[in-house]
């Protein structure tokens, strides 16, 4: 028995290890021949990195960063600036620069940006880039991976990749995403028969998959900053819902959650917080009753039916950030959205069903806690973790 819980207590370390802070830049690139022009949307908390002494960074200390940090390659070399780095008009939330390179010439052209890096190792950077052609790219910029060729490589990768393939990306998607598993051990923990645990996956699955393809194809694109942060607190609410459900006291439960995310929203009015406070007050209104009301239902499968597939929406759109991260085959698109997504299912049963094997199994050989217990720790552990991700994404 003790083996067991410094198993579970070890677990939940581990997955506190994989947290980590969340930075992003925005960049819009326009390839004309040898031209390049790049647009950089820097959120202020990002560009205030760059300040000494928690001072706000001026746009001259911004514009020489970025010119030192962000560059242009063809086949005869480095590209030149072509002008200075200028500061444009953006929204208030944000800082904006145009940088315009010229090359030598139009072939092997490659994008580099080690921008961010060196102050958070886990920036990345949202490039969208658009062609002589026409044609649209969306990538991401890591520490990994700050090169972007604009030929061959990745691209004719994906373009000769079979089904299966896409598959398997969508698979380690979900053994590689540590959010993701700890959702899918919430909706694990809160099913007691195989109905109830068929319905929120069924919710689950409807919801990611609608996200998934309208994000990749581009008809929506919400600000992933909000996406990671929404992500975590679904992961927060799944925990806090078993151990309303399990202590059968919801209403404390929801005032709970709702006064947290209240004083979030009061704090980012007051300017403090990447998140709109309308979202924080948005989502103390549907935590508490969402708590609520599954707390006092005799029966709320066909609840959580509804509810997860607001959560797998969330998902959805983080399931597409990992897309996103390639330059995806336009003429193959549907091929691959439908093959990821299929990984992405094949991945989530395997992970439910081993996780219910491990149960059976425990319970056969005697050695597991009793259920209330488990429940207890692992759903207290679901919602401290939930809400270290995401006040942690929320105040950046």
């Amino acid at each position: 028995m003790r083996r067991a819980l410094a198993f579970v207590l070890l677990a939940c370390l581990t997955l506190v290890a994989h947290a980590h802070t969340k930075s992003e830049t925005y960049t819009v690139w326009h390839i004309a021949g040898s031209s390049v022009h790049s647009t950089f949307s820097i959120p202020l908390v990002e560009a205030d990195r760059l300040a000494n002494s928690g001072a706000r960074a001026s746009n001259d200390d911004v514009s020489r960063y970025l010119a030192a940090h962000v560059w242009v390659t063809s086949k005869t070399g480095k590209c030149n600036l072509a002008g200075p780095v200028r500061a444009v008009a953006a929204t208030e939330q944000f800082r904006r620069f145009d940088l315009a390179f010229a090359c030598s010439s139009s072939d092997a052209i490659e994008l580099h940006s080690s921008a961010f890096f060196e102050l958070v190792p886990s920036h990345v950077t949202l490039a969208q880039i658009e062609l002589d052609s026409g044609d649209m790219i969306e990538q991401m910029i890591t520490t990994e991976h700050r090169d972007l060729a604009l030929s061959g490589g990745e691209a004719e990768a994906l373009r000769s990749a079979s089904f299966f393939e896409y598959m398997k990306m969508g698979v380690m998607h979900i053994f590689t995403g540590v959010d993701h598993m700890s959702f899918l051990l919430g909706l694990v923990l809160i099913s007691r028969r195989a109905r109830d645990l068929a319905f929120v996956i069924t919710g689950f699955t409807l919801g990611h998959s609608a996200t998934l393809a309208l994000a990749v194809t581009g008809i929506l694109r919400p600000h992933a900053e909000y996406i990671d942060a929404l992500v975590a607190l679904t992961i927060a609410l799944i925990g806090a819902e078993n151990i309303a459900v399990a202590t059968r006291r919801p209403e404390v439960i929801s005032i709970g959650v709702a006064s947290l995310l209240t004083v979030m929203a009061i704090a980012s009015a007051a300017g403090f917080g990447s998140l709109p406070a309308s979202l924080l007050a948005g989502a103390a209104l549907f935590g508490s009753c969402y708590l609520m009301m599954s707390g006092h239902l005799y029966d709320a499968a066909r609840l959580r039916l509804v509810v997860t597939l607001v959560f797998g929406l969330i998902h959805g759109f983080g399931f597409a950030s990992d897309l996103l991260e390639m330059r995806l085959p336009t003429e193959r698109l549907l091929e691959l959205l439908v093959g990821f997504n299929l990984g992405v299912e094949v991945g989530q049963l395997t992970l439910v069903f081993v996780l219910l094997g491990i149960v059976a199994l425990l319970g056969r050989v005697r050695i597991a806690l009793p259920r209330p217990i488990v429940v207890d720790v692992l759903s207290s552990a679901l919602v401290g973790l939930g809400m270290y991700w995401f006040i942690s994404r929320s105040f950046r």
